[in-house]
């Protein structure tokens, strides 16, 4: 199956449930990367879209609002609508995906299906959010209340723009929050649509809003925003970083970041080796590499070190690589061009520092910004391929020999968002859980994501959870509320 071209129904910002041009007039292309032809022109918003979408929001917050006086009943019928909607057009809303990121169709179909799981699990949070009582001391009844935050940020990324746009909308709106989001400029089509599908799904205007653009402009414009109370952005560490200074300049909103990651997978020695290669194949080539927790040091016993080589190589050699709709390939595009010189300059550093290119590390064809899956060995902790995020299809493997030894090696790192260990032995497993550093940790398989189970990072790899009961706290304020009862001292003194 190839799909060449479908009908874009949605270019411009999408603001009070209206879809209106840019405050500016300003235009951007999106690029199809596997032929490097543009897709459509795309509203182009910036700080003066921001402030009209914000101040939507904002009335959509108000204290009497249709939003904040709806019944938590009726906000889950409106996301399992939502999410109704979302289905019925999944194959349209996958094919925007493929041609904007380049993801394989099939990919992308899944990343769809995905998302409306997750979309239908906090639909089923949304009454049986509450508050204790609390046998506080004194002549006090004592309660709490958990009210949303109010009107917040969601800033996305290109390589899972869809799913991203779930993970953020759907604990935002389960908690009665109102949303204005951007979406990478690569990819800005799934979004749009989306928008589409919240007003007809019958969410109030001003509840959703989608503002497209830049970072440094559109994206600036919400962190920096003061009637914005809260950002959760997916994303590099670099821009988390300007992100919680923003935060700080302005309004001291609440931040959650979920950003890079350079994961170890720990393979021992009682682990069978062609199915370790597997999942370590899953493990970073998934997403063409694009993938914030993937995989991207895969530690070797020494013991099975060669052997495990010859199952990664054959592995990447027989990945099939082009037009992303075949539903025989298995890897597209890089998302776009500065992407794709990006990997291919970790690829060359890989070479200059004496790691073996056992395969790929090469361009595939004339058109598109397609690399070859790529495999390194002979890979050192000081090399910048064992250090950097590289987000390509580049798989480097170190060896280890000792347990102690390479906890050490995978906690030498900035990152913590995702860790894996493949070992048949229980206690090695548990001791590696527990001494690594990293906010998820797959034991015998890889990216075992689920709507119900927490994301998120250790150290420079983010602040704050998704997914699970963890992702509802973002966006939640706890209120305690105390009341006097009309007790008598001395009967106080007598208990």
């Amino acid at each position: 199956m190839s799909v060449q071209k479908v009908d874009i129904k949605y270019t411009q910002l999408f603001i009070n449930n209206e879809f209106v041009d840019a405050v500016s007039g300003k235009k951007f292309s999106t690029i199809n990367p596997a032929n490097e032809k543009e897709i459509a022109q795309i509203s182009e918003g910036d700080k003066a879209d921001v402030d009209k979408a914000v101040a939507a929001a904002k009335k959509a917050f108000a204290r009497n609002s249709e939003w904040r006086t709806m019944d938590a009943s009726c906000r889950r019928k409106l996301i399992n609508k939502f999410a109704d909607l979302v289905e019925r057009d999944l194959e349209y809303i996958a094919t925007l995906e493929t041609m904007d990121n380049g993801k394989t169709y099939v990919d992308a179909c899944n990343d769809v299906k995905f998302s409306i799981e997750v979309l239908r699990y906090y639909a089923g949070w949304c009454d049986k959010i509450h508050g204790h009582t609390i046998p506080a001391d004194g002549p006090n009844f004592v309660f709490t209340r958990k009210e949303p935050i109010g009107v917040v940020g969601h800033i996305i990324p290109w390589n899972y723009p869809f799913m991203m746009l779930a993970w953020k909308w759907a604990p935002a709106l389960t908690t009665g929050c109102t949303v204005v989001l951007k979406p990478a400029e690569q990819t800005p089509l799934s979004a749009l649509y989306a928008a589409a599908l919240s007003k007809e799904a019958g969410f109030p205007p001003g509840v959703i809003n989608v503002i497209t653009g830049y970072g440094p402009t559109a994206g600036a414009a919400i962190a920096e925003h003061p009637d914005i109370n809260k950002v959760a952005f997916t994303g590099s560490t670099e821009v988390g970083h300007l992100i919680m200074q923003a935060s700080g300049k302005s309004n001291l909103k609440r931040v959650s970041l979920e950003l890079g990651g350079k994961s170890p997978l720990v393979i021992f020695d009682d682990f069978d080796v062609k199915k370790a290669a597997e999942i370590a194949y899953s493990a970073l080539f998934m997403n063409h590499g694009q993938n914030c927790c993937a995989g991207s040091r895969t530690f070797v016993h020494s013991k099975i070190y060669d052997e495990f080589i010859k199952y990664a190589k054959q592995l990447a050699m027989n990945r099939k690589v082009g037009d992303p709709f075949n539903s025989q390939t298995e890897q597209g595009p890089q998302v776009d061009e500065e992407m794709f010189n990006k990997v291919m300059g970790f690829i060359k550093s890989g070479k200059e520092e004496g790691a073996v290119l056992e395969v790929g590390g090469e361009r595939y064809g004339n058109v598109g910004y397609f690399i070859k899956p790529t495999v390194f060995s002979n890979v050192t902790d000081n090399m910048r391929i064992a250090k950097e995020e590289i987000f390509g299809p580049v798989q480097s493997i170190l060896k280890f020999d000792t347990m102690e030894e390479v906890i050490e090696r995978a906690n030498k790192t900035m990152y913590g968002l995702a860790a894996g260990v493949l070992t048949n032995d229980i206690q090695k497993a548990l001791i590696f859980a527990k001494s690594v550093e990293s906010g998820s940790v797959w034991v015998n398989t890889y990216d075992a994501i689920t709507p119900q189970t927490p994301f998120g990072g250790y150290k420079m790899s983010g602040i704050g959870r998704e997914l699970g009961e963890e992702g509802l706290k973002e966006y939640l304020e706890t209120k305690t509320i105390s009341i006097k009862l009309p007790l008598k001292t001395d009967m106080l003194k007598s208990i």
